[in-house]
């Protein structure tokens, strides 16, 4: 089978793997759809994400939906042939962060195509891949495989708002949008807020945010645009950037909440953190999920215009040109590997 392998900073491979065998407790699942995210971008362009760094060849992917081939001993789920989307992560239950109810920061977790550990955890850019039976999700009634791709992003976005804390009738901010910048606007638009900004430096990128539901649109790099806010009640940092947690910091009203999504570049990041004091701002961090991925799911089952932001469906033999594609904000939103063809 064909599978994407990672093996050092801009050295992507196309290569034959094994198809593996379903082991205890784990389903096999045909993929047939996975997204480029912006961490398997950092793998494929910096070599690492954050202060993960790549110690070795990873199957990169995180996003993949498909099909139930067949299970392990002692693994139950949906029927072989039905449609499914695979929760990436694989808390340990144990940790005192899982025993809280936060399993999302499991301090020794598995993660689909993640060098967060060694050694990595390969992912789910393969024609197969096998993973815990739990991981495994049947799709709400007339999901469709192509949209249902996006919910493990759309999952990072409604908790990254569910972090900010109650949104229903407020003023929020996005800094960034990207994929997950847009989807972040969907979620707040779902949680209720009564209006959503966004800023990023790319017009490509603030249409595709319009189409995600944003009603104000403002170009970073322009002091001058008429839509700046005064002040807003929550801000989300989407872009990653310490310039857009330092938007964040400065327009968010006083008592206000900013909680930082975006993975900032390894090291140390400056900030405002005077604004922090004298204004009593809490940053929050966001990492991952849990349980928002059936929501999400619910939600994308629910809502057509998530298509508008999947711009693009590429055979995974050309995975290279996707991951160009997907890196060009200017040419795309949500990039998707189409693992159809794949022997």
């Amino acid at each position: 089978m064909l599978g994407c392998v990672i093996h050092g900073q801009g050295d992507l491979r196309v290569a034959e793997l094994p198809v593996p065998e379903p082991g205890p407790g784990q389903a096999l699942v045909a993929v047939r759809y996975g997204g480029v995210c912006g961490s398997d971008l950092h793998y494929w362009r910096h070599g690492g994400v954050g202060d993960f760094r790549l110690r070795e060849p990873m199957v990169l992917g995180h996003e993949v939906v498909g099909t139930v081939v067949e299970y392990g001993a002692g693994a139950s789920g949906p029927a072989p042939g039905a449609a499914v989307a695979v929760h990436p992560a694989t808390p340990c239950g144990l940790c005192p962060e899982c025993s809280d109810g936060r399993r999302n920061i499991c301090r020794d977790a598995r993660y689909l195509g993640s060098a967060a550990r060694f050694p990595h955890v390969q992912g789910g850019f393969a024609a197969h891949v096998a993973v815990p039976c739990e991981q495994v999700r049947a799709l709400p009634e007339g999901l469709e495989l192509r949209r249902a791709a996006l919910a493990e992003p759309l999952s990072v976005a409604l908790h990254a708002v569910r972090r900010a804390g109650e949104v229903a009738g407020r003023h929020v901010l996005v800094t960034g949008v990207g994929p997950i910048g847009c989807l972040v606007v969907a979620a707040a638009k779902a949680a209720g807020a009564v209006r959503v900004t966004v800023t990023d430096l790319l017009p490509e990128a603030l249409e595709y945010a319009r189409i995600a539901g944003a009603g104000t649109l403002v170009r970073a790099d322009d002091p001058d645009d008429p839509g700046w806010p005064s002040e807003v009640d929550v801000a989300i940092e989407a872009s990653g950037v310490a310039a857009g947690l330092d938007t964040c910091l400065r327009r968010v009203r006083r008592g206000g909440v900013v909680v930082q999504l975006g993975m900032l570049p390894a090291g140390h990041s400056a900030f405002a953190g005077n604004l922090v004091v004298s204004r009593e701002i809490e940053l929050r961090g966001a990492f991952r999920f849990d349980g928002e991925f059936d929501q999400a799911l619910e939600l994308l089952a629910g809502e057509a215009a998530f298509d508008g932001l999947i711009s693009a469906v590429v055979p995974v033999a050309d995975a290279e040109f996707a991951f160009a594609l997907a890196a060009d904000r200017s040419r795309s939103c949500k990039v998707l590997l189409d693992f159809a063809v794949a022997p």
